[in-house]
């Protein structure tokens, strides 16, 4: 059994630095027994993380000023902030290094948690940034399991062109790669990004900080404000520490926030801001640290998040990358509070699970008095933006696994009656597509299917999401009026859109379906049925020809396919050797088992018991 918490002994060697680490920080060195308290922040090679030092040093400031043996301090040891390290998704994307931005968030996981283990933190506040080092922050804090609090660094603002005045982002200046004026790619990309914070759009960055609100570890105000705005350094930082104070005198602890029910609300929400399609890699992730052996079982399975987003679940935002509007539109109209009173008052959420401040979620929502909907930014459920849900997870032969993701809000055409076919365009890696998308574009026709095969977890390694090509892709399709798809056992940006399909599994590099696929096969994407197969691999005569060739040239080759990346460092060894499945999150976890702490068995209940609250659900899956 794990102790409420973990002190420092008296021992003379092992107090003599934590002697001199009160001092150096002003602290009362008699309290250098007591449990310790701190914060946490990432750090990396990109906009995203320009404003988190000063959130940091803000909030370290608000806890030293409230430590001591007076009445209504903290009788607690600080110990100085810690930083992660962290990839630029933004600066990577289309290069090999973008192998490393899905292994950050493990990076990120191992090395908070031996922080947080080591120094036994009894209290935590964590400032996080881009996509990645959100998650491995939150499932860290679940491991560890004492109390702690996140608060998101905040969206950049967006750009503006300087001649028509558009809005402008990230995703604006991928789209323009292949314009042929130099200098209009270069205006494009002077303008996007000005100043700090975080991807803009409903992108990643804010599909996981709404995540992490609603699923009740960040306060929901703290979510939606830009980067630069002064709360952050000022009232937010004086609130986190008020409420990790609460949340230790409770004992009140990221378990019993992070529950099944919280998770299944988080993803509900998701769906609803039309959401990125990491969610649902970032979700079984966050779940399996919560203590829940496989999210596709204990939390929700691919059916009933189909059943949701097909009947259940409206896209209310309108918001890039399918929409206008930005993060920072959303919190200038009432911030992602307005979203979820929306969801729970139509009954779509359960409000009574706890959250980070000590309230229900019901509550929290109704004490920060969250507005209407303003239906331009944000709509109500009963005249949304989009009648259904953002997402679809999809079967069939090419995706045995039921691991395929489709980001519905972004498909811009060729879901004509709910189905595309079309033919297959094959590439052994991004670096082809991209080669062929820059000499080539003309070659692309209308209905290919573009495959990207062995860019998986393991065959990358590292899973590398693809806003580059997707970005070319459907500027090329706007101009021509065409409609051309991809298809991936890698994994998208939150910005791209399109008729994209990612998570492809089994992946390539590990004998899946997608890697036996030839060109000029026939593909089928059928979202009445929620299947993505290839008709040359229903015969089973041509499946087992093509798996017998796909054999041997594995064994040929020592017993990994020529075309997997190259895992020339220890790092991404690790991933090739390690990586889980889509389905399990993409991560890294040895012997790919998914290492489970405490499973939650005795929360296990049927579908009917946890959806008493919606009749509606009451489906047998």
């Amino acid at each position: 059994m794990k102790p409420k918490f973990v002190t420092i002994d008296r021992h003379p060697g092992r107090s003599a630095q934590t002697i001199g680490v009160a001092r150096a920080l002003g602290t009362d060195p008699d309290l250098i027994h007591e449990p310790s308290v701190g914060v946490v922040g990432t750090k990396g090679d990109s906009q995203c993380y320009l404003g988190v030092m000063s959130k940091v040093e803000a909030i370290h400031a608000e806890l030293k000023a409230r430590i001591g043996t007076g009445p209504n301090q903290l009788k607690m040891r600080l110990v100085q902030p810690e930083y992660t390290i962290a990839t630029s998704d933004g600066i990577r994307n289309g290069t090999r290094e973008m192998r490393y931005s899905l292994i950050g968030r493990e990076v990120t996981q191992d090395a908070l948690c031996e922080h947080l283990s080591a120094t036994g933190l009894a209290g935590t506040i964590a400032v996080v940034a881009c996509d990645k080092p959100p998650v491995g922050t939150l499932s860290a804090l679940l491991e560890h399991n004492l109390p702690s609090i996140i608060m998101s660094d905040g969206a950049i603002h967006p750009g503006k062109e300087p001649n028509t005045g558009e809005p402008l982002d990230i995703v604006s200046a991928y789209q323009v790669a292949g314009h042929p004026d130099a200098d209009y790619r270069h205006l494009i990309a002077c303008h996007a990004c000005p100043g700090i914070g975080s991807c803009g759009g409903m992108f990643t960055y804010n599909t996981m900080q709404t995540f992490i609100g609603v699923v009740g570890m960040q306060p929901l105000q703290m979510v939606a404000p830009p980067s630069d705005d002064p709360r952050r350094t000022n009232e937010f930082a004086a609130e986190l520490v008020d409420h990790l104070a609460n949340l230790m005198k409770n004992d009140l602890k990221p378990r019993d926030i992070v529950v099944r029910d919280s998770i299944r609300n988080a993803v509900i929400v998701a769906m609803a801001v039309g959401g990125s399609t990491n969610v649902v890699l970032h979700a079984p992730e966050i779940a399996r640290a919560a203590g829940y052996g496989d999210f596709w079982k204990d939390v929700m399975t691919p059916e009933e998040f189909n059943y949701l987003s097909q009947n259940i679940v409206p896209v209310l935002t309108d918001a890039r990358p399918y929409g206008k509007y930005s993060m920072v539109d959303i919190d200038k109209v009432g911030g992602v509070q307005v979203i979820v009173r929306e969801l729970l008052e139509a009954g779509l959420l359960n409000g009574d699970v706890l959250t980070c401040t000590g309230e229900t979620l019901a509550r929290q929502v109704e004490r920060l008095g969250a507005r209407k909907a303003d239906g331009k930014v944000v709509y109500p459920v009963e005249k949304p933006y989009k009648p259904t849900g953002g997402l679809r997870m999809l079967g069939g032969n090419l995706s045995p696994d039921f691991s395929a993701i489709l980001k519905l809000a972004g498909v811009e055409g060729g879901l004509e009656d709910n189905l595309f076919r079309g033919r297959a365009r094959v590439f052994e890696g991004e670096a082809g597509l991209l080669k062929a998308l820059d000499e080539t574009p003309e070659t692309f026709q209308n209905h290919d299917m573009i495959i990207v095969r062995y860019e998986g977890p393991s065959g990358a390694p590292g899973m590398p999401e693809m806003l580059d090509p997707t970005s070319r892709i459907t500027t090329l399709c706007r101009e021509r009026n065409i409609v051309v798809a991809l298809m991936t056992d890698a994994r998208f940006s939150g910005g791209s859109v399109g008729l994209v399909i990612g998570h492809v599994g089994p992946e390539a590099a590990i004998g899946g379906p997608i890697g036996l696929v030839e060109e000029g096969d026939e593909i089928v994407a059928d979202l009445n049925i929620n299947e993505l197969n290839c008709t040359q691999l229903a015969d089973p005569a041509i499946y087992a020809k093509r798996k017998a060739a796909w054999d041997k040239i594995v064994a040929d080759n020592g017993g990994i396919h020529p075309n997997c990346g190259i895992a020339d460092t220890r790092l991404l060894h690790r991933a090739r050797t390690s990586a889980v499945p889509a389905t399990r999150g993409g991560g890294l976890h040895p012997n790919r088992e998914v290492w489970v702490r405490a499973p939650r068995k005795a929360e296990r209940q049927n579908f009917k018991l946890r959806n008493k609250h919606r009749p509606e659900f009451d489906k047998s899956f």
